[in-house]
C-alpha cells in the first residue's frame, strides 16, 4: 500500500473512559434529544435550526458564539428550538485545504490526528456542559462516529458522501436524527434512496463488527440546492421544489417525512448575505401550504461571530476560515425575525 502507518489510534471506548460525560450532562442531552426528535415526529410544531459556523476551527470563538446563542436561544424558545452547528470534519471538494479540526486542531500547525479527537470531544463537551446544548456534526467519517455519539443530537450526511453505502448503513444505526443531503449535482433519487436505506434495519461491518441496525426512522432531506455541468449554482428550496419533494416522500411511503433547508451552500451560490431572503421565503411557503409546513421542520444556517470569511493565519476572531458566514448581528436579528413570523 502507498501509505504509512504512523500510529494506532485509540478506540472509542478508551477515548469515552478517558474522558467521560458527566451525568448531568448526560442528563441533558436526553433531553435535547427528546425535544429535538419531537419537531421530527410531528409531536412540536417548533421550527429548528442548526446553526453556527461553517467550520469550529477554534474552540474560544466558537464557545463565545454558543453562549451567545444560548441568550438567544432562551429568547425564542417558544417557537424555535436551535442545534448548535458545530463541524469539526469538512469534506473537500479537491482534498485540498484545511479538513477540520478533528484533522487540524490548530489550523496553522501540521495535522495531527490524536490531538483533533481529543480536540472536538472537549468542545463538543464543554458546549453541552456551559450552555446545556447537545451539538449537530457531519458524520465525514462513519467509523468516527462513536467518537462522539454520547454528545451529538444531530447529524448530517454531506452532499458527497450521500450515495456511500456505509454512511448509509451506518445511518440506519443512530438514534438520532441524521440529515441526508442531495447530492452536488441536484438529484433527487440519490438522497430519496439514502433515506429509505438508512430507515431500514441492515447488516453490515463497522469498525471491524459485523453489526445489525435497527433502522433509523429519524433520517430525513437536506435542500442545499445543486451545481450543474458548467459549475453554475441553482437553488433547489423554492415552493415547487417543496411540492415536489412532498410528492417523492408520498410515493417512497418513509417514516417522519421531513426536510431542512440549506439556506447556505448552492441554495445561496455561497453568496451568504443570501441566507436571511431565503429563509423568509421558506416561512412564506409553510404559511401559504399546510402540508409544506408538516414537511419543513427547519433550516440550516452558516453564522459566526464576523461577516465572511477569512484566510488561515489572518487572525480575526470568530471569522469564518473556510465559507463566508452571516455575523452575530445579522444572525440575531434573523431569529428574532423568524420567530416573529412564525
Amino acid at each position: 500500500m502507498n501509505m504509512v502507518f504512523k500510529r494506532k489510534l485509540p478506540i472509542p471506548m478508551d477515548i469515552k473512559r478517558d474522558y467521560p460525560v458527566p451525568p448531568a450532562a448526560a442528563e441533558a442531552k436526553k433531553a435535547c434529544d427528546r425535544e429535538i426528535a419531537d419537531v421530527f415526529e410531528g409531536k412540536s410544531d417548533k421550527l429548528l435550526l442548526v446553526i453556527g459556523p461553517c467550520s469550529a476551527d477554534s474552540e474560544e470563538p466558537v464557545m463565545e458564539y454558543i453562549h451567545r446563542l444560548r441568550v438567544l436561544q432562551d429568547k425564542v424558545s417558544d417557537k424555535i428550538l436551535m442545534i448548535p452547528r458545530i463541524y469539526t470534519n469538512k469534506p473537500r471538494t479537491t482534498g485540498d485545504g484545511y479538513k477540520g479540526m478533528l484533522h487540524q486542531p490548530d489550523p496553522e500547525k501540521k495535522p495531527d490526528m490524536l490531538e483533533g479527537i481529543l480536540a472536538i470531544r472537549h468542545m463538543h463537551m464543554r458546549v453541552l456542559q456551559e450552555t446545556g446544548f447537545s451539538t449537530a456534526d457531519e458524520m465525514l467519517y462513519p467509523e468516527n462516529h462513536r467518537l462522539l455519539n454520547d454528545l451529538l443530537s444531530y447529524v448530517a450526511v454531506g452532499a458527497r458522501s450521500v450515495e456511500n453505502q456505509q454512511h448509509r448503513l451506518t445511518a440506519s444505526g443512530l438514534a438520532i436524527p441524521v440529515g441526508m443531503k442531495n447530492p452536488t449535482g441536484g438529484d433527487l433519487s440519490v438522497m430519496m434512496n439514502a433515506i429509505h436505506a438508512a430507515q431500514h434495519a441492515h447488516t453490515f461491518i463497522y469498525r471491524g463488527w459485523e453489526v445489525e441496525s435497527a433502522g433509523n426512522p429519524l433520517a430525513h432531506a437536506i435542500l442545499r440546492g445543486y451545481v450543474d455541468r458548467r459549475g453554475k449554482s441553482h437553488p433547489n428550496y423554492h415552493y415547487e421544489d417543496l411540492t415536489e419533494l412532498a410528492g417523492l416522500y408520498a410515493e417512497g411511503h418513509l417514516a417522519n417525512p421531513a426536510v431542512l433547508i440549506d439556506t447556505n451552500h448552492a441554495n445561496s451560490g455561497k453568496r451568504y448575505a443570501e441566507q436571511p431572503r431565503i429563509a423568509r421565503e421558506v416561512l412564506e411557503s409553510r404559511r401559504y401550504n399546510p402540508e409544506i409546513r408538516r414537511l419543513v421542520k427547519g433550516l440550516m444556517i452558516e453564522s459566526y461571530l464576523e461577516d465572511g470569511a477569512q484566510k488561515i493565519g489572518e487572525g480575526v476572531f470568530g471569522k469564518s476560515i473556510t465559507d463566508p458566514c452571516l455575523g452575530w448581528e445579522k444572525t440575531e436579528r434573523l431569529v428574532l425575525e423568524l420567530a416573529d413570523l412564525l
